[in-house]
This record gives structure tokens, C-alpha cells and sequence, in this order.
């Protein structure tokens, strides 16, 4: 009997689909396993590829399996849906799996450490306790314009709400008063809590070489440099800059055929949250450069004077994902270009 090639791994959270294929591509054996059971099993198995989707808990037990001596291949779920056969169930799932994995042209996630993860949830903390507080701003403004009280958006507006729930000659019952001072409260805990992560991702940043050269990109803070480390795969897996940003999504969808190009909108096919961040750090350079009136980037001036800002602040984060590929290949500083 030849020795199996590839286990192909549907994860969940207690019951596991497992796929085992020999290297002629037939079927060595289909078998559920529990969750305490999975890596005893792995480990009484020859060494082999290990094919997972990359999904929830991937990467942890793409880290275990790592250590028993197998090698670790987690594949994109959107890649593994073409080969599920008919109906799906764990065992079509773990099948598709083993067949996706086994494509040499097929485009594998890496593996996250530990302290990437950690980054991340640090990262994605701060994210939600933003969304809380945004949430909880847009809430007392909507309350209280139910009594006639406005005010525009944005976190630099609730010091006027605050002004006409303490004020003394407020007219708003006392109920609405009180509940508002509670909203009050709620916004100022988010606005510490935020301030303290926001701290540690300051130290973080400061330490790290590798941030440091990324955070002399105009338009990329701490924030965004370590959102790089914690979702960008290591930039050696990329030929080109191109090839990240378009892993980031922020190229253009097409749709080609007949050898006539079309071409649409960003693809939106990437990392959100980094796409997310490297637009919005585009867009503040470019209302900096708007307000001046004027910018050092030649390339910039050309492109706001006959293109919208917001196709610019795009075209502007696409290039800066490309000068990051380009900075933490060469390990080099930015240095930015003189004007002609």
C-alpha cells in the first residue's frame, strides 16, 4: 500500500472531517475525529502535507500540526469551493480540501504566530471599541434631536451635547438628562480605554525596526504599520508590490473577454482592514495637500489636478502598498521624491 500523500482537515469547533489521499489521488481513508483526538491522530500518520481551510482556528492548529513534522498548507475558502462535489457535508468539504491543496498553481495563506495573532487582536480590540463609542455619539445625538437638540457629527461634537446636558438652563426633562449623563459616562470609558490601547500600540510601534521603516511613509501611522506586520503575510512571498496591493484589493475588477479589457472598481478582494486603513491614511495626505494648496509629491499634484480626490486617495494607496512591498524587501527608508 503506497503511504498517504495529503490530509485534507474540515475544521470545526468539536467534530473534525479528515481526507487522507495516497499520491495517485485515490482515497487512503475518510475519518471523523473529535477535537481531543485530532493530533494524536496526526501524529500516529506518516509525514505529510496537511491541507486546511484557512478559516477560524486555522492558524492555531496550523502551529501544532507544525510541530508534529507535517507540512501545513492552509488554503482560502473561496479557492476550496469549486471542488465540492454535489452536496456539501464535512466529508465533500474535507475532500475539496485535499483537491484544492494539491494545485500547483494554488495560493496558500500563511501561517501566524502567536505574536502575530496577539498584534491582530490587539488591533481589532481598539477596532470595536471605536465602533462602540461611534455608536454609542450617534446614539445621544439621536436622542436628543427627538428634543430639538442638534449637532453635527464627529467625536469633536460631543463637548457641545455635554454642554446642553450639564448646563444648568437645559430645558430637556430630567430623565433625558439623566440618561444622557449615562451615554456621557459610557463615551468617556471608551475614550480611555481607547487612549490606553492606543498607547501600546505606540510602544509596539517603537520598538519594532521593521515599523519604524514603514511609519516614514506619508500617510502610514502606527496603526496602520503594525496592521501591516499582523495581516500581511511576509513580504518575501510576493514577486512584486503589485502582486500585495493586489492581495490588499486595491486594484481594479475585471472583466476581460475576447481580448477586450474592461476594467471597474477596486476589487474589494483582499484584506478589509488593511485596505480600510491604507485608504484613509491616503485620503488625510490628500486634504493636507488640498489645504496647503500645494504638495512636494509631483506625482500627487498631477493626479489632483484632473482626477477626483477620492480616485486619488485609492490610486495614492495602491502606490503606497507597493512602497511598503518595495521598503521591507530592501529594508531601506523612504526618501521622497523632489519635485521636477
Amino acid at each position: 500500500m503506497e503511504e498517504i500523500s495529503i490530509i485534507g482537515i474540515d475544521l470545526a469547533k468539536n467534530s473534525f472531517q479528515a481526507h487522507g489521499a495516497r499520491a495517485d489521488g485515490s482515497v487512503a481513508f475518510r475519518k471523523k475525529l473529535s477535537r481531543g483526538k485530532l493530533l494524536s491522530f496526526l501524529a500516529s500518520q506518516p509525514r505529510c502535507v496537511v491541507a486546511m481551510e484557512a478559516c477560524a482556528s486555522a492558524h492555531y492548529w496550523g502551529r501544532e500540526i507544525r510541530e508534529l513534522g507535517h507540512e501545513v498548507r492552509l488554503v482560502p475558502p473561496i479557492y476550496v469551493k469549486p471542488f465540492v462535489k454535489r452536496q456539501k457535508n464535512d466529508a465533500a468539504d474535507a475532500e475539496a480540501i485535499s483537491e484544492a491543496a494539491q494545485r500547483p498553481t494554488m495560493h496558500f495563506v500563511a501561517v501566524k504566530t502567536e505574536a502575530q495573532q496577539a498584534q491582530a487582536m490587539l488591533f481589532r480590540t481598539r477596532d470595536l471599541l471605536v465602533r462602540q463609542r461611534t455608536q454609542t455619539i450617534n446614539a445621544l445625538r439621536g436622542h436628543l434631536a427627538e428634543f430639538g437638540v442638534v449637532a453635527p457629527q464627529g467625536t469633536a461634537q460631543v463637548e457641545r451635547l455635554a454642554g446642553v446636558i450639564d448646563g444648568g438652563d437645559s430645558h430637556l426633562p430630567e430623565p433625558v438628562l439623566e440618561l444622557g449623563r449615562l451615554l456621557l459616562g459610557q463615551i468617556d470609558e471608551l475614550d480611555e480605554k481607547i487612549c490606553g490601547v492606543d498607547k501600546k500600540l505606540r510602544v509596539s510601534a517603537r520598538k519594532d525596526e521593521e515599523t519604524a521603516r514603514l511609519m516614514t511613509i506619508p500617510g502610514i501611522g502606527p496603526i496602520t504599520a503594525l496592521a501591516i506586520q499582523a495581516f500581511a503575510p511576509p513580504m518575501e512571498t510576493f514577486r512584486r508590490g503589485r502582486h500585495f496591493s493586489a492581495w490588499l484589493g486595491l486594484v481594479p475588477r475585471q472583466h476581460t473577454t475576447g481580448g477586450k479589457p474592461r476594467l471597474g472598481r477596486i476589487s474589494k478582494m483582499g484584506q478589509r482592514d488593511l485596505r480600510r486603513l491604507l485608504i484613509i491614511g491616503a485620503m488625510a495626505v490628500v486634504q493636507q495637500a488640498i489645504r496647503r494648496g500645494e504638495t512636494s509629491d509631483p506625482w500627487l499634484a498631477r493626479m489632483l489636478a484632473r482626477k477626483p480626490r477620492m480616485l486619488v486617495a485609492v490610486a495614492l494607496a495602491n502606490r503606497t502598498a507597493r512602497i511598503a512591498w518595495a521598503l521591507a524587501t530592501k529594508k531601506e527608508s523612504y526618501r521622497a521624491r523632489a519635485a521636477a
